[in-house]
Parts: C-alpha cells; sequence; structure tokens
C-alpha cells in the first residue's frame, strides 16, 4: 500500500482528486491510503518522508505550493509531486522541485491517471534506490541516482547532490557500507564517489560532475580497476 497525500484547501477539489485515486484503485488493483491536508504549513508542521505521490494545488493560504514544495524538497529529494492549478505560467518553477507533472483545473480523470501512474512508477525507481539520513530537524531520504558524491570535512558529511548539499555529522566508513551497494568508489579518505557522474580522469584527480577531487596514491590502483569494472558492467546493462 502506498501512502498519497493531497494539498488542497478547496473541499470540493479535493474529493474529486480522492474519487480519481479510488477509482485508479480499482482499475489497477493498488491500494493507497490517502490523507488530505488543507494547507501546506498543516501538511509540514510534522512531515514524515511515508508518501509515494504529493498532490498540491499551488494557490492556498498561508503557505502556497510551490514555496511549500521547496521546504518538502528540503526533507524529501524522492517522492513525486504533481501540482494542481489554474496558472501554466508556474510550469518553469516546477523543474526547480522536480516536480512530475502539473495538473490544470478543471482536472479530467483520463489526465489524472496518466500522470499519476508516472508519478507512481518515478516514485518506486527513486525508492529502490534511495537512502535516509538523519538530520537535526529530522530524516530527510534522497535517492542515490542524485547523490554524485559525499566528502567529510572533520567530522561533518556534506551530500553533494544534483541540485543541492546535505550537511551533518557522521563518520564516511559508515556512510561507505550503506552506500556498497549502490556502486559508490572510495577515492581517497576524504571522498566517495558515485561512478555514473565520473567525467573524466587525469593523473591523480577525478572529475565528479563539475568538481575535480583526488585520487590518493594509495587507492589509485583499486580506484582505477573498480570503475573500470563499473563501466565494463554498466555497458553491459545497458546493450
Amino acid at each position: 500500500m502506498k501512502n498519497i497525500a493531497i494539498l488542497e484547501d478547496e473541499d470540493g477539489a479535493a474529493e474529486l482528486l480522492i474519487s480519481y485515486i479510488e477509482k485508479y484503485s480499482a482499475v489497477t488493483g493498488q491500494k493507497f491510503e490517502i490523507m488530505r491536508f488543507k494547507s501546506a504549513v498543516e501538511f509540514l508542521a510534522d512531515y514524515k518522508s511515508v508518501y509515494a505521490v504529493i498532490f498540491s494545488d499551488i494557490q492556498m493560504p498561508e503557505m502556497n505550493g510551490m514555496d511549500a514544495a521547496v521546504e518538502l524538497r528540503k526533507r524529501d529529494k524522492t517522492v513525486s509531486i504533481i501540482f494542481i492549478t489554474n496558472l501554466v505560467q508556474y510550469a518553469q518553477r516546477g523543474y526547480e522541485v522536480d516536480a512530475v507533472s502539473f495538473l490544470v483545473k478543471p482536472v479530467s480523470y483520463f489526465d489524472f491517471s496518466m500522470k499519476f501512474k508516472k508519478a507512481l512508477d518515478i516514485y518506486v525507481m527513486n525508492e529502490e534506490r534511495s537512502i535516509t539520513v538523519n538530520l537535526p530537524g529530522g530524516l530527510c531520504r534522497i535517492s542515490t541516482d542524485k547523490l554524485m558524491y559525499v566528502e567529510i570535512i572533520n567530522h561533518r558529511l556534506y551530500y553533494h547532490l544534483i541540485d543541492g548539499v546535505i550537511e551533518m555529522t557522521g563518520v564516511l566508513s559508515a556512510v561507505e557500507k550503506e552506500l556498497s551497494g549502490y556502486g559508490f568508489l572510495r577515492c581517497n579518505k576524504c571522498y566517495l564517489v558515485n561512478p555514473k557522474f565520473v567525467v573524466n580522469v587525469k593523473g591523480a584527480n577525478v572529475v565528479v560532475g563539475n568538481r575535480t577531487l583526488q585520487i590518493s596514491r594509495p587507492r589509485r590502483a583499486e580506484f582505477l580497476a573498480e570503475l573500470a569494472n563499473w563501466f565494463a558492467g554498466s555497458g553491459a546493462d545497458n546493450a
């Protein structure tokens, strides 16, 4: 069973979405637990990373849906977000918070079902490759597919994502153990690298995304061998 959240201050609009989710459940056989919130402030007050899809109206009192999504992404990088709006000009800002899609009112069931399926598929893909980190403000769920590398400086861990950096206290050896199943490689005592973001290796340096990281001399041979194995396996998987 997957949890679905609806952020909608209008009762009629919320009831329509609930009826569509129930219809989709009946058609597909999938089970959903639906939670409805009348304000984004209420939703974020005690947020937990338990939702697969969030339907969010954009125009709401206290805090609009777009600003709520910005705050949400600080705590949950994997949940699928679908915005509901009368105004299509919000589409550009939707990309900034990695929204799956938009539903324009009045929402039709056909449009809803197509975008709901896409959101569920994306969530399942992210969930299979996600980890949860314990931050001072609570738990944060991130997708390893968006994690470029992890860095440690003076006992502080920095998770460098494609859309930001998460900082917390910890030890790199524990993170290395957690990420071992996702292909991450250690190039020196300070970095764990996601090989999918490796651009090139030259001398004692590896370029990850737009950052140049150092490869330590003791780890160079092992790192290059592991990286070559990863690329060989990745190529075979894509063949």
